[in-house]
């Protein structure tokens, strides 16, 4: 089978559905299929050593002439292929009504944007979004996003809540499939204790260590983590990331007099992340929204307990006194009492034991292989070949 992926982003970017892609596709070619993929972003030194053919339109260019160009190089990319796989929502498309195709959604692209153009205000709750009427931008966005989910083959989501939203798109259900984002878990064992991970990065030995990693933006809820340290006397918290609120909250820090216990660590690199999971007592993620957080898969595995919103995707993840706390959003009451919780005597043990729960669900080889037997259901599907005969 020939696989054209077209993607927003592509490895080396930071990001999961960069680094789903790049692990993903050789493990395509290992089954006999050829792939080649489509990107925005600059040509890296390395992009002749990828197995396969990647393209890539730059980004140092207007938004129209780049558009055109990664439209220019899709249709081109799709004219050989059995099957388009598209790694996001909103790409420039055109000329593949007779293709089979399959759509990755990882998150509702009408808010996110709608969000980042100052469209909406920054902490508009996504479910509340998808009930509401806004301005026409808005409501185009989301016309746009609701048709692409109706007009594909299969749409693929990691998790159960994100298929009840594309869902309510109107996506047709029989179309919208779960297939469980996974992990290396060798990757984050843990070969430190936690002690040798705190020695290695300089950190107190006994004071409660609270560890976030997200991008620095509104629903990503560092700026509730901050006041909750602020009433929580000792807590540290290591902050691994940076975004445009970042500025905002290092003032925040400051202003609650918490500066030495708020470390901010700009963008951590990947290799160093499963030392700082263990250094931590728990993980924490107090976002308003998650599809499903990679990064909660990567703190269990590395065997850190995890604090979390209990909004999206974060109850697949997170087992209420198993595996961690979950606490309601956005209640700061509520996540002080948590925090306070978390260091009762028993507790992080108690959840120390059971840090692995259903991590089983989250395989990698699992997710590769309900993925290579989803594409090749849908290419070999009747309702695509009827599709094409019928364009045609």
């Amino acid at each position: 089978m020939r696989i054209f992926i077209a993607s927003g982003i592509f490895h080396p970017d930071s990001g999961g559905p960069a680094t789903y892609l790049y692990r993903l596709l050789p493990e395509l070619q290992a089954r006999g299929h050829s792939v080649r993929a489509l990107s925005f972003g600059d040509t890296t030194a390395h992009d002749s050593d990828y197995p396969y053919p990647l393209t890539r339109v730059s980004l140092n260019q207007s938004l129209l002439t780049r558009r055109r160009e990664y439209l220019a190089d899709y249709r081109a990319g799709i004219a050989d292929s059995d099957l388009i796989y598209l790694n996001s929502l909103g790409l420039p498309r055109g000329g593949d009504r007779a293709y089979p195709m399959v759509l990755k959604v990882v998150g509702d692209l009408a808010w996110e944007r709608a969000v980042n153009r100052g469209w909406i205000s920054p902490d508009t709750d996504i479910d509340n979004f998808q009930r509401q009427r806004y301005s026409p931008l808005v409501e185009w966005l989301k016309l746009s996003r609701s048709w692409e989910v109706r007009h594909v083959d299969r749409v693929v989501v990691p998790s159960q809540y994100l298929r009840q939203m594309v869902i309510g798109w109107g996506a047709p259900a029989d179309r919208v499939q779960v297939i469980y984002n996974a992990l290396d878990h060798d990757h984050y064992a843990p070969s430190l204790s936690r002690g040798e991970a705190r020695t290695q990065l300089g950190l107190p030995l006994n004071a409660p260590v609270l560890l976030t990693a997200a991008r620095l933006t509104a629903w990503k809820g560092v700026d509730f983590l901050l006041e909750a340290i602020s009433r929580c006397p000792g807590y540290h918290l290591l902050i691994a990331g940076d975004g445009p609120m970042q500025v905002a909250l290092q003032t925040s820090a400051e202003r609650l007099g918490i500066n030495d216990r708020a470390h901010f660590l700009g963008k951590v690199p990947h290799t160093q992340m499963a030392v700082h999971m263990r250094a931590a007592d728990y993980f924490v993620l107090y976002s308003g929204y998650e599809g499903l957080s990679h990064v909660i898969l990567e703190a269990l595995a590395a065997g850190t307990p995890v604090i979390a919103s209990a909004r999206g995707g974060n109850p697949e993840l997170v087992a209420d006194g198993v595996n961690g706390l979950l606490v309601s959003h956005p209640n700061l009451s509520a996540l002080i009492e948590v925090l306070h919780r978390a260091f009762v005597p028993g507790v992080h043990e108690h959840l120390d034991e059971g840090v692995r729960y259903g991590l089983n669900n989250f395989d990698w080889q699992t997710m590769v292989e309900q993925t290579v037997h989803m594409l090749e259901t849908v290419s070999g599907s009747t309702s695509s070949r009827q599709r094409l005969a019928f364009n045609l």
